[in-house]
């Protein structure tokens, strides 16, 4: 894989890892609750987090 490619995994994982550092009792009452929803209000929120970093990630290039 490219360096770039490794770059950005690696903000991904900095971005994920925040939440549970910085407040973990919310971020383990979001869990809990996005575990409540149903599966297609979870693939809607997926599918436009994708298309967010999609766009981003065009823009930026």
């Amino acid at each position: 894989m490219s360096q770039g490619i490794w770059i950005a995994i690696g903000l991904v994982l900095v971005l994920e890892g925040l939440g549970p550092l910085l407040a973990p009792n919310a971020w383990r009452k979001m869990m809990a609750q996005m575990s409540q929803q149903p599966d297609n209000q979870l693939r809607r929120l997926g599918g436009c987090l994708v298309v967010a970093g999609a766009v981003i990630t065009f823009m930026l290039l």
